[in-house]
């Protein structure tokens, strides 16, 4: 290759656009000025109701809406760059503001009809409603398709029956995406519908007790004979297993990106730490060990946001990203993890005790391996999209 060539050739840009840049800028600010109460938030396991409305008013319930709908349809790289800043202070408004853009919106946006979306978007863009994702249940966590709850048609409506559980914002969403079983067969056999919480026989059940993310409602939401408008299903019956595993693709850049924000705070944490072991001449005294975990810690943040903002891109360009969100996912929640740890060992008593942040980051943390897919099975997700591309 001759250096004319090598000089023409083309490369990746790392550099985020002034107007992202930008946008994260404006989102750093928000989480300044609005998630300060975060530790409360957590210690009173109450909903950070007042910092979501700010969020609404602040436009970041509707990054992954289209404009025609009153979206500001910045897309997944936004969403994952506003969740990093959000979550790096607060991750029980973070995980509410992903699971409504995410798992909701944009799940809405992809497969719903245009009278369903000027049906619902007005109030979910402005944050009057908050929406929820109701897949999983008592008998089909990771086994996504051995979900039980029924949708039988009777005549020009559905009659839902069944409980889902471990719902995110269950008992503050007025909207549930509620996947349900129309026909016998495995995965061809489940639809997906709009429910809305005003209507006769939906019900919130247990709300659990939780380790970490005690300010994120996650509840149980019973159905009994509910009726649903048949025009309240998603696209088509038997789509909806489609639906769901396409969702969760963005989903999982959603909790990636979460994983991001709590690492880096307690990547913060250490370096401010080991930043004060000076001695009088202003030479560090921090033990090697602590270092070095300080670096290989910032070196893997920086490596993970790269393969979440990667498949963001992707998905973004309408490119199927299983196999890149998943990567994203396993990697960000594992180092979420390990910060934590971290962060909790190298300050010691102070990160034991509600003297810091680093405990509370650290029961933060452990979720992120589960929900969304636990780890083990991105891993079955990465095996098998490189194995069997499609």
């Amino acid at each position: 290759m001759t250096s004319t060539a090598l000089n023409g050739a083309q490369v990746t840009d790392f550099e985020l656009s002034p107007e992202l840049e930008q946008f994260r800028a404006t989102v750093q600010a928000f989480a300044a000025t609005h998630l300060g109460a975060a530790a409360r938030y957590d210690a009173e396991a109450s909903f950070p109701r007042e910092p979501v409305a700010a969020a609404a008013k602040a436009g970041l319930l509707r990054t992954t809406v289209a404009r025609d709908y009153g979206g500001s349809a910045m897309g997944n790289l936004a969403s994952c760059i506003m969740l990093e800043e959000i979550n790096a202070v607060c991750a029980s408004t973070g995980v509410t503001i992903s699971v409504h853009n995410s798992l909701v919106n944009s799940l809405l946006g992809k497969w719903c009809s245009e009278a369903q979306k000027r049906r619902w978007f007005p109030k979910l863009v402005t944050g009057e409603w908050l929406g929820a994702y109701c897949l999983s249940e008592a008998f089909s966590g990771s086994d996504a398709a051995a979900l039980r709850c029924e949708a039988k048609r009777d005549g020009d409506r559905y009659v839902l029956n069944g409980a889902k559980l471990w719902i995110t914002t269950g008992s503050e969403a007025q909207l549930f995406v509620v996947f349900a079983r129309t026909g016998p067969d495995r995965v061809k056999g489940i639809s997906a519908f709009v429910v809305e919480k005003s209507w006769p026989g939906v019900s919130v059940g247990k709300k659990e007790r939780k380790l970490g993310l005690r300010g994120s409602p996650t509840t149980e939401i019973v159905l009994e004979n509910v009726s649903v408008p048949a025009d309240c299903l998603i696209a088509a019956e038997g789509q909806g297993f489609t639906i769901a595993l396409d969702t969760l693709d963005g989903g999982r850049l959603g909790i990636a990106s979460q994983s991001l924000g709590i690492a880096r705070a307690a990547i913060e944490l250490i370096r401010t730490c080991i930043a004060d072991q000076v001695d009088k001449k202003g030479r560090s005294t921090a033990s090697q060990p602590d270092q070095w975990t300080l670096a290989d810690l910032a070196s893997d943040l920086d490596a993970y946001r790269m393969l979440t903002w990667r498949a963001a891109i992707l998905r973004d360009k309408g490119v199927r990203c299983s196999t890149e969100a998943a990567m994203a996912k396993s990697c960000a929640s594992r180092l979420a993890n390990r910060a934590a740890r971290a962060a909790v060992s190298v300050l010691g008593l102070a990160g034991a005790t509600r003297a810091t942040a680093a405990e509370r980051l650290l029961r933060d943390a452990r979720i992120t391996e589960i929900y969304e897919g636990a780890t083990d099975i991105q891993r079955l997700v990465i095996a098998r999209g490189l194995t069997s591309p499609a």
